[in-house]
This record gives C-alpha cells, sequence and structure tokens, in this order.
C-alpha cells in the first residue's frame, strides 16, 4: 500500500507504507516465532497469518523469515525491519491510548521524572494534585538519561544537576543530602570500622558519592569504589534492605523505610550534595494552563516538605 499526503508545493507526497495489519501480524509473528501462535493471539488462521507475510514479503521484495524445520527464525533484514516497525507500533499505541484519555474540556500533561524521585516523592503527593485539578491528566514516564523535550513532547520533566537546565524555564525545587542505611541490625550505631568489612552500595551516575562522604569523616582508610553499582537509587535501597551491604542514598527517598523499620541509619552524619532537583519545561508552553497548575502545586509542595531553606528562582 502507498499512501499519498498533499505535499507544502501543493504536489503529492508517496509514503512508502505497507498496511497496518500487515506490520501487525509481522510482529505478533516474530515475537511468537510462530504463524500459529500469532493467529491465536490475533484471531487468524495459520494459514491466513502465512500468506499476509507472505505479501508483506513480495511488497517488499525481502525475505522476513527463514523457515527452520517447525519455527520461524527472522533474517538480517527481518531482524532489523523488527526493531524499527516495534518501536513504531509502540508509539502509535502510546498516541491512541493518549487519545482515547482526553475528556471534553480535560487535558493531558506529560512528565519526564528520575525513576526514585517519583517514586519517592512524586507519586506518593499526585493524589493531591489530581483531588485539585481533576481536569489535568498526569502521563509520568520514568528516564535516567538525557532527553529532547521538543522531540518527545514532553511538557514538563524533573532532573538533578548542579546548574539549572539551559534549554529552557527552571524551577529549583530543593536539595538534597545524602545518608549512609543498611538493613536493621547489620551495623551498630556509628560503627565506622563495619564499612571496612561490607560491600558498598554505589549509584553508577555517581560514583564518588561514597568517597566524598568518607573524605568529609576522615574515614580516609576505607575502600572508597569496592563494592556493587546500580543504575537507580530504588535499587540501592531495596538491596540494602535485603541485606547487600550499605547504601548511600538522598534522606528523603529512604525515610519512610526508616520510619517503617525497613532500614537503618547506622550514621547520623549527612552529606550535602553539590546538586538539586529542578522543574524545567519548554519555552513556548509556559502560559499552557494546566502547566502553571502543576509548577505552582509543585514548588509549594517541595517548599512544605523540605522546609524554608527551598527556593525556587525564575532561570
Amino acid at each position: 500500500m502507498v499512501v499519498f499526503f498533499q505535499s507544502c508545493k501543493g504536489g503529492p507526497m508517496r509514503r512508502v507504507l505497507p498496511s497496518l495489519p500487515s506490520l501487525t501480524v509481522f510482529e505478533a509473528s516474530a515475537r511468537h516465532g510462530s504463524f500459529t501462535r500469532a493467529g491465536e493471539e490475533l484471531n487468524m488462521s495459520q494459514s491466513a497469518v502465512s500468506k499476509r507475510i507472505a505479501g508483506l514479503e513480495s511488497w517488499l521484495g525481502t525475505q522476513l523469515f527463514e523457515r527452520v524445520r517447525q519455527r520461524i527464525v527472522l533474517t538480517e533484514a527481518g531482524a532489523h525491519y523488527l526493531s524499527r516497525i516495534r518501536e513504531a507500533l509502540e508509539i502509535m499505541e502510546e498516541a491512541t491510548m493518549e487519545t482515547l484519555s482526553f475528556r471534553p474540556g480535560g487535558v493531558t500533561l506529560n512528565i519526564a521524572t528520575l525513576p526514585s524521585f517519583g517514586n519517592h516523592w512524586l507519586l506518593p503527593r499526585m493524589a493531591g494534585f489530581t483531588a485539585l485539578h481533576p481536569d489535568i491528566s498526569l502521563n509520568v514516564t520514568s528516564r535516567q538519561w538525557p532527553f529532547d523535550m521538543m522531540q518527545e513532547n514532553i511538557d514538563a520533566a524533573i532532573f538533578y544537576a548542579e546548574a539549572s537546565w539551559p534549554g529552557g524555564p527552571s524551577d529549583r525545587l530543593f536539595g538534597e543530602e545524602m545518608t549512609p542505611v543498611c538493613a536493621p541490625g547489620l551495623i551498630a550505631a556509628e560503627d565506622t570500622a563495619a564499612l571496612d568489612l561490607l560491600p558498598l552500595l554505589h549509584h553508577r551516575a555517581r560514583p564518588r558519592d561514597w568517597k566524598h562522604w568518607l573524605e568529609a569523616g576522615d574515614l580516609n582508610s576505607t575502600d572508597a569504589f569496592r563494592g556493587s553499582r546500580f543504575d537507580t537509587f530504588d535499587m540501592i535501597i531495596r538491596g540494602a534492605r535485603h541485606g547487600l551491604g550499605v547504601g548511600l542514598v538522598p534522606s528523603f527517598m529512604a525515610q519512610e523505610h526508616i520510619d517503617a523499620r525497613e532500614l537503618d541509619r547506622p550514621f547520623q552524619r549527612a552529606m550535602p550534595t553539590p546538586g538539586s532537583y529542578f522543574l524545567v519545561h519548554p519555552e513556548r508552553k509556559i502560559e499552557m494552563p494546566a502547566l502553571a497548575a502543576l509548577r505552582r502545586w509543585m514548588l509549594e509542595e517541595a517548599k512544605t516538605a523540605q522546609g524554608p531553606e527551598v527556593h525556587s528562582p525564575k532561570e
């Protein structure tokens, strides 16, 4: 199937696309490694699936599957096609679900947040926002690495840095303090010698945090870099709860587990970090009423939760 669109110059613009049902059948067949199982999922016969794949291969002029005994295996071209088609299908599905969620008079904001910040700070407070603004739906995604707010249709994002994001207006929410945590009873209070015997749990993006904490306490004899590394503070907290070692995590993320006696804070000394959490949004969306409501709410929540030291300068 070739779909025509009107170009900006008035002539037709060709989109070289096969039919969506063919792509759906291809993705299901590749995922299952079986035409029969793909047919069961899609309520089609095995022969109908096979014919659809044959038609797609003929349309593309390339073989997507090899038949090996009772199995189907992707060819090199098929594996490449699958990686791109699967991504496209996921984008279309997400866009469709977002559209289905629209309500008359309502609006949806897409928010990106660091995973552990989202779990420990944002999500426990979101019910308060939705109660104040029932007409605003929040789509929240977790992001560990840099992103492009223009390309990814993100309305607001929360990130950690030593300075505000240069790509748009931002507000500082609050800073953080790092504190060691471990399973209850693993370390006696202020027993620094135990740190020489236990694994240290590190955040992959902050490999020097333990070194700085130890140096601040004149504990230079301890090997600051030994132990395991993890992508998120959530993983460190969970590992510490299960006795994997001693984690160094933001105090506000660990507090609920300390209060529930799932974690101990064996050392009372906390280490302020040079960074802060910021709320950022694209310049072009600064006048959006829903975004303005979210920004006001987050700044107030940050001020209430973190105390009077929190400020929110406009960058």
